[in-house]
């Protein structure tokens, strides 16, 4: 018998990677000491494709977490950026006569809103969760809208003039690049590309031929800001990803991977090598899911009856919606288990089994002290002023994940290592900051700084697009005495 089975102890060995830190964060210090930029994004990337599994639930609450160590341990800001992959396969048929396969991308057959309703039903629950609990803010972009972005297209159309070199790279055994251009009149695309050619190429763009199995041949010009649609495999899609992340000279782009992504990047990189002048943003891979065989947890392949469940894979592991309890007891379970990892290098650069993970959750503390309080971040001198219950208004811009916040809800206020918990009294919208502190008064929001003195202040926290998304005054009260 196990003598670690009544105890969440994790034994891990060392390794190359953990050994050459101290803390996990410590993984993005170089890049933020070579860069010295205004924020962080930590970037991670699912595809739009049915009910989550434990794997991404697992990497998406580490970039949730890693974030708030980042703002905490050194003092910048740091946002979670979810790229959802509505390009992502929602059927495949081969071709009646030649046999090629073809596949409608989920944003050709559900449309936009479509793909709006399933990140809706699967995903925003979960980052609203994740946002209160940690105090960090996510952003959410379709890989449909991004690649319609003119940098994305321009980006891409850059990488065609070294064609022959990145190809192998990106397609080490026949060479072939999945550049999927869909049909304008159905929207099925060749899945492999083995028939779409390269035609010519300027600086005003490319021209590509394709064939469609209903349609026949039909040709699509990519430039900057045309419409047609172009969809690139995983490895291609990412090296435009990173290229275009390495040009960011503001926000520094983290990459939050999935431990079986590590062998990928090699091909990435390799073909970054190529295309001189840029180098890779920094990347996290996070523990992969494994199962009693050593072979990443699958579940499509489990679903398929190719491999049987493995000892210690409950329901949930393979469809979060299967968690018995809500979307917030998910979301503390998982905050708990990956702060767990976190905690030392040599727990989080490593994979776990099914069964081990199940060890683990099943000694996770049932009962958690104290009540569920979204973190906000504030600097000292505002702090002070809360804590000290002389600081009664909060200032906010209205984000995604606050706008839920209501009178009764818990803030617990973060810095450095002092908290503040305190209790929302009411909450209030406003257009301006000028119209916030007309309304509220001054001395509520700062009683040791005039009403001009503030505005300026607020301003250079927050530009105006933040501000054009509305203003939030939230009135606190102080629960308890703060920690130091």
């Amino acid at each position: 018998m196990d003598d670690r089975s009544n105890n969440v102890e994790i034994i891990s060995p060392n390794n190359v990677l953990a050994n050459a830190m101290l803390r996990t964060i410590d993984m993005v210090r170089p890049r933020l000491q070579a860069a010295n930029p205004e924020r962080v994004a930590f970037c991670v990337g699912t595809q739009i494709n049915g009910a989550p599994h434990l794997g991404t639930s697992l990497v998406q609450t580490a970039a949730f977490l890693l974030a708030k160590a980042t703002k905490r341990t050194f003092n910048v800001d740091a946002v979670v950026r979810f790229g959802a992959l509505d390009n992502a396969p929602y059927d495949i048929q081969l071709a009646p006569e030649t046999h090629h396969a073809y596949q409608q991308a989920y944003f050709h057959a559900l449309g936009e809103h479509g793909v709006d309703d399933l990140i809706g039903k699967y995903y925003r629950a979960m980052f609203d969760s994740l946002a209160d609990a940690t105090g960090v803010d996510y952003e959410i972009e379709t890989y449909s809208r991004r690649q319609a972005d003119p940098a994305f297209r321009g980006e891409f159309l850059a990488t065609l003039g070294r064609l022959e070199q990145i190809r192998w790279p990106l397609a080490p055994s026949h060479g072939q690049v999945h550049i999927r251009l869909p049909c304008p009149e159905c929207g099925w695309a060749e899945k492999r590309a083995e028939r779409t050619r390269l035609l010519k190429m300027g600086s005003w763009g490319a021209d590509f031929s394709a064939v469609c199995t209903e349609h026949g041949d039909y040709r699509v010009a990519i430039t900057s800001d045309t419409s047609a649609y172009l969809d690139l495999a995983t490895l291609y899609r990412n090296l435009i990803k990173e290229r275009l992340a390495a040009r960011d000279h503001i926000t520094l782009s983290v990459m939050v991977k999935g431990g079986d992504w590590a062998y990928g990047c090699q091909l990435v990189d390799e073909a970054f090598a190529h295309l001189p002048g840029l180098v890779p943003p920094p990347r996290v891979f996070t523990p992969m899911v494994l199962t009693d065989a050593g072979a990443k947890l699958s579940k499509s392949l489990i679903r398929e009856g190719k491999v049987a469940s493995p000892p210690g894979t409950h329901p949930w592991m393979l469809d979060v919606t299967e968690w018995p309890g809500d979307v917030d007891s998910y979301v503390d379970a998982m905050v708990w288990l990956v702060s767990k990892m976190l905690a030392d290098p040599k727990h989080f650069y490593r994979s776990y089994t099914s069964q081990e993970l199940d060890r683990i959750m099943t000694a996770r503390p049932t009962k958690k002290a104290g009540v569920r309080a979204r973190e906000m971040n504030l600097y000292r001198r505002y702090f002070d002023l809360v804590a000290d219950g002389r600081k009664t208004i909060e200032v906010r811009v209205q984000y995604p994940n606050l706008r839920s916040l209501k009178a009764g809800d818990h803030i617990r206020f973060v810095c450095g290592r002092d908290d503040a918990l305190t209790r929302v009294k009411r909450v209030a919208r406003y257009r301006s900051f000028e119209e916030l502190l007309d309304t509220e008064g001054p001395e509520a929001v700062n009683p040791t700084s005039p009403r001009d003195q503030q505005l300026a202040n607020i301003r250079r926290i927050y530009g105006p697009e933040k501000e054009a998304l509305g203003v939030l005054a939230i009135e606190i009260e102080l629960v308890g005495q703060a920690t130091h």
